[in-house]
């Protein structure tokens, strides 16, 4: 399919560049990514990848003058909650889990569902099981929602994350060196896992 027949972006970046003190990081950077396409950013150290990740997970903000577009709509990325609104969820090199909660507790931490009143009334863990097992077995895990975090396999907790990337309908994946701490097998298979998303 050539580009001209091809949908709208899902994700624009256009113009981005970052300043910190005495070091340009980015310098006018685009990157445009279609609905279902895997990109790779590839370069050495320093060379600003992991920037302008932190720019589109809402952790950094952009110098003036650039823009980030999702779906054609530009959209202001201000911070984390920002980011995750648009569609975006990020997995960092160095994951962020708890290990003494439950996968369960882990996928939905900060979005508990609630019995009653939605913001005191008590955690429904039963309710939270149910809808981490649906994403659990679309992934194929191997493990189930009560499951300890911590007695989990870095491979495995790879897995809660985008298991709640997943559950979260994220719409954009970002992983950031996720094959760092892996053997080739379970390379292999998180390969296959996101050519499945």
């Amino acid at each position: 399919m050539s580009r001209s027949n091809s949908p709208r972006p899902l994700l624009e970046m256009r113009g981005i560049s970052k300043t910190f003190p005495a070091v340009r990081a980015l310098d006018n950077v685009s990157l445009t990514v279609y609905p279902g396409e895997i990109h790779s950013l590839m370069g050495e150290n320093g060379a600003g990848k992991s920037t302008l990740m932190k720019i589109l997970s809402g952790a950094y903000r952009a110098d003036a003058g650039g823009e980030i577009l999702i779906d054609g709509e530009r959209i202001d990325v201000d911070g984390p909650l920002a980011a995750r609104d648009a569609g975006v969820a990020v997995i960092y090199q160095e994951l962020c889990l708890a290990p003494n909660l439950t996968v369960a507790e882990n996928i939905y931490v900060g979005r508990e569902l609630r019995r009653g009143n939605r913001r005191w009334g008590t955690i429904d863990r039963a309710a939270m099981a149910r809808g981490c097992q649906d994403v659990l077995t679309r992934l194929g895990a191997p493990f189930g929602p009560e499951t300890l975090v911590g007695t989990l396999s870095i491979a495995e907790q790879q897995l809660v994350e985008i298991a709640r990337a997943v559950h979260t309908r994220a719409r954009i994946l970002v992983m950031d060196e996720p094959t760092t701490p892996l053997s080739s097998r379970e390379t292999e298979h998180l390969f296959g896992l996101i050519r499945q998303l």
